[in-house]
C-alpha cells in the first residue's frame, strides 16, 4: 500500500503523539492521509508542514458528527484502505476504589466508543472493495496490570481482543487487522492522564529511555508495508528500561504518591 499517492489512510487522533508521526510517515509513503482530531490549530500545522496531509476536525466519540465530517471530504477521499484506531487517553492515575467515575466514562467514550464510532464508519467500505488494512493502537497495559491502570488497561484489553476478533470476522475479505501495543513513551499522554502536571508528567521518564513516536509510528508503517499473504496480529514494544510490570526497576525515582494514586510510571498509548 502507499508509494502511489493513490491509497487514503485515516489517522485518528492525529493533532499529537503517535498520531502525529503516524500520519506524517504514511503521506512520505506516499498515502493521502486523513488526519482526523479536534485540534484544529494541530491538525492545520500539520497539513502545512506535510504534503498530502489533509485535516478533518471531528471527535471520535460523536457518531454523528464524526459521520457529518466525512461526508464533507472530497470524493477522491472517500475510498479509504487503511484506519488507524489511535485516538486514546488515560485519565487519572487512582487506584479502583479512589477512581473518579467521571473519568472512567471518558475513557470508555473515547477508547472504547470512539474506536467502535469510527470503525463503524468506514469499514464497511474497505470490505467493499474487498482490501484494506486496520491498525489498533492498543498497550501493554492490556496484558500486564500495574497499580492505578484499572479501567484504562481494561479499555485497552477491549483494543486487543476486538483486534482478534475483528480478524477472525473478517477473514476471506481482504481486510487485515493488527495492533500495537506501546509501553512507556513520551509524548503528551501523561500530561493528560495528571490533568496537565507538566512536572508530574516529566518524572515519569527519569532516569529510563521511553518510547518516541517515531518508534510506535515505524510499526504501523511496518504491518501496513507487509505482503498480502502476511497479517501481523500484534507488536508489543517496549523500552528496554521498562519491566513486564511496568513499574521502573533500580532506577531510583520513587516519589510520594497523592493519596490513593499508584507511584509507579505509567504508559502512554497515544
Amino acid at each position: 500500500m502507499g508509494q502511489n499517492g493513490h491509497d487514503v489512510a485515516v489517522v485518528s487522533g492525529a493533532s499529537s503523539g503517535f498520531g502525529t508521526r503516524t500520519a506524517e510517515l504514511l503521506a512520505v509513503r506516499g498515502f493521502t492521509v486523513v488526519a482526523l482530531a479536534r485540534r484544529a490549530n494541530r491538525l492545520e500545522e500539520l497539513a502545512r508542514r506535510c504534503p498530502g496531509i489533509v485535516p478533518l476536525i471531528a471527535d471520535v466519540r460523536d457518531a454523528k458528527g464524526l459521520r457529518e465530517a466525512f461526508t464533507q471530504l472530497p470524493d477522491e477521499f472517500q475510498d479509504v484502505s487503511v484506519i488507524v484506531n489511535n485516538a486514546g487517553l488515560s485519565k487519572g492515575f487512582r487506584t479502583i476504589q479512589d477512581g473518579s467515575p467521571s473519568d472512567w466514562q471518558e475513557m470508555v467514550d473515547t477508547n472504547v466508543t470512539g474506536l467502535l464510532n469510527l470503525t463503524d464508519l468506514l469499514l464497511p467500505g474497505l470490505v467493499a472493495r474487498r482490501s484494506g488494512h486496520v491498525v489498533n493502537i492498543g498497550s501493554i497495559a492490556a496484558r500486564y496490570p500495574y497499580m492505578g491502570g484499572n479501567v484504562y488497561a481494561a479499555t485497552k484489553a477491549f483494543v486487543h481482543q476486538l483486534s482478534l476478533n475483528m480478524r477472525v470476522d473478517l477473514q476471506g475479505t481482504g481486510v487485515q487487522v493488527s495492533c500495537i501495543a506501546p509501553g512507556m513513551a513520551k509524548t503528551e499522554f501523561a500530561e493528560v492522564r495528571f490533568n496537565g502536571d507538566v512536572e508530574r508528567a516529566d518524572a515519569l521518564y527519569e532516569g529510563v529511555v521511553p518510547l518516541s513516536a517515531d518508534d510506535v509510528a515505524e510499526c504501523v508503517v511496518w504491518c501496513l508495508s507487509r505482503p498480502p499473504h502476511v497479517n501481523v496480529n500484534m507488536i508489543e514494544i517496549m523500552p528496554a528500561d521498562q519491566p513486564f510490570g511496568l513499574g521502573f526497576a533500580q532506577t531510583g525515582r520513587g516519589q510520594a504518591a497523592p493519596a490513593g494514586e499508584s507511584a509507579v510510571g505509567g504508559v502512554d498509548a497515544g
